[in-house]
Formats: structure tokens, sequence, C-alpha cells
């Protein structure tokens, strides 16, 4: 399983940002959830990760890994943000979204803990990790 993951790692975290950018849209243009500012900058670090990854992938190129994992961890700050303020109030008072969609609403709470930054912080840890495992040099 590792030496799997070790090769197509790249490819791995490709697909994972694809999933999620499609994931943003269907919910912003077929569910017609319009996004929050917070949810804005998550879009913005992951949608380049699509088309950098894939590129990276397609050319076997691991000299992205670090941009695009230091990209990944950016991105994974935002939704893990957003998170606690949808869950604990406290969070709410610290920096509100006090314009448009409030970052604190909830489109889906599936399980009473899955909302859409939860399932963002999972893409952006997810593609963390892959880009994280090292290729054997021998």
């Amino acid at each position: 399983m590792m030496r799997f993951l070790r090769s197509y790692n790249l490819y791995l975290a490709w697909l994972v940002s694809v999933i999620a950018l499609c994931g943003s849209l269907y919910l912003s243009e077929i569910m017609l959830f319009e996004p929050c500012k917070l949810c804005w900058f998550q879009r913005i670090c992951m949608y380049p990760l699509a088309v950098l990854l894939g590129i990276a992938a397609y050319r076997s190129d691991r000299g992205i890994i670090l941009y695009t994992r230091t990209l990944s961890i950016v991105g994974m700050c935002i939704p893990l943000y957003q998170y606690l303020e949808q869950k604990v109030p406290a969070m709410q008072k610290i920096l509100p979204c006090t314009i448009g969609v409030p970052c604190s609403g909830q489109y889906i709470n599936w399980l009473g803990f899955i909302t859409i930054p939860f399932l963002a912080l999972v893409g952006f840890l997810l593609i963390t990790i892959l880009l994280s495992i090292r290729e054997n040099t021998k």
C-alpha cells in the first residue's frame, strides 16, 4: 500500500483537489448555496491546487510538492477556523462575517458534525498528507 501511495501521491492529491473543486462548484452552482467570505478564500487555495497538481502529475514533476503542500497547509487553516466558528459559539465573536452570508451558517450538517468547511478541511488534510509521503530513494 505504501509503495502505491509513494508512486501515485501526486495523482491522488490531484484527484482529491478535483473532487473538492467539483464539489464546491456543485454546491454553489447547482444547489445554489451562496459561498461566504471564508469559503471564497478556501477556493482561492483549492482551485490552483487542481491545476498545479494536474500538471505536476502529468509531467511527474515532484519539485512542485513543496509549493503545493504549503498552499494546502495555508488552505487548511481557513476551513479549520470556519469549522470552529460554526461549532464553538465563542469563536463567532472573534472575527464575525458581517457582510453577506454568515461564515457560521451551516448549509449542511450531516451526522451533527460534517459541514462544508469540515469537508474542505478533510480535502486539504488529505492533500497535505499525500504530498508529505516521500518517494523511495534507493
